[in-house]
């Protein structure tokens, strides 16, 4: 049974940091792709950031660019993101997944998810 289990989430105030985690177990390989994703309420769920299998090649939105960092562990079942500069529009529910996309924001081409971790962000 394939799971992704993402943890770190949490409530900061405006311009605080945050690293959330998602480690991936039960997939026989490391090779697939990995993104972070957020949705709010009310909104459309958006790509955050995402990390190719061997970790060397990563994608961010232009809303967080520079100010996010996606990585991938030694063991590369496990992701990181580290979000600097939080703002209070950011807040949302951030998951992990996992799969095989053409287009690396585009939710519907992931087959692996996990339930979310919530981050909060006051101002």
């Amino acid at each position: 049974q394939v799971q992704l289990v993402e943890s770190g989430g949490g409530t900061v105030q405006a311009g605080g940091s945050l690293r959330l985690s998602c480690v991936v177990s039960g997939l026989r390989n490391s090779f697939y792709y990995m993104a972070w994703f957020r949705q709010a309420p009310g909104k459309e769920r958006e790509g955050v950031a995402g990390i190719s299998a061997g970790g060397d090649i990563t994608r961010y939105a232009d809303s967080v660019n520079g100010r996010f960092t996606i990585s991938r562990g030694n063991a590369k079942n496990t992701i990181f993101l580290e979000m600097n500069s939080l703002r209070p529009e950011e807040t949302a529910m951030y998951s992990c997944a996992a799969g095989f996309p053409s287009i690396w924001g585009r939710a519907s081409q992931y087959v692996y998810w996990g339930q979310g971790t919530q981050v909060t962000v006051s101002s």
